[in-house]
C-alpha cells in the first residue's frame, strides 16, 4: 500500500490521526495533514483504508491496495 495525501484539499477534521496515528499526523499550526509513513506495514492498512473512507475532504490517496 502507498499513500499519498492532498495537503490542498485537507480541511484539518484529524480523523485520520485518531484512526492511523502511526501513518498521520497534523502541523501544530494549522491542522493540516502530515503523512509519517507512506508505505505503512501490512497491520497498519485496515486502520489506514478507514481514514481514507473517513477523511471528509477526500485527502487521501491508497494505491496498491490489498
Amino acid at each position: 500500500m502507498k499513500i499519498t495525501v492532498d495537503e490542498a484539499k485537507c480541511c484539518g477534521a484529524g480523523q485520520c490521526v485518531l484512526l492511523a496515528p502511526h501513518v498521520f499526523d497534523q502541523r501544530e499550526e494549522d491542522g493540516i495533514v502530515q503523512l509519517r509513513d507512506a508505505e505503512p506495514p501490512p497491520g497498519q492498512h485496515p486502520a489506514v483504508r478507514e481514514a481514507a473512507t473517513m477523511c471528509p475532504a477526500a485527502a487521501i490517496t491508497l494505491t496498491g491496495t490489498d
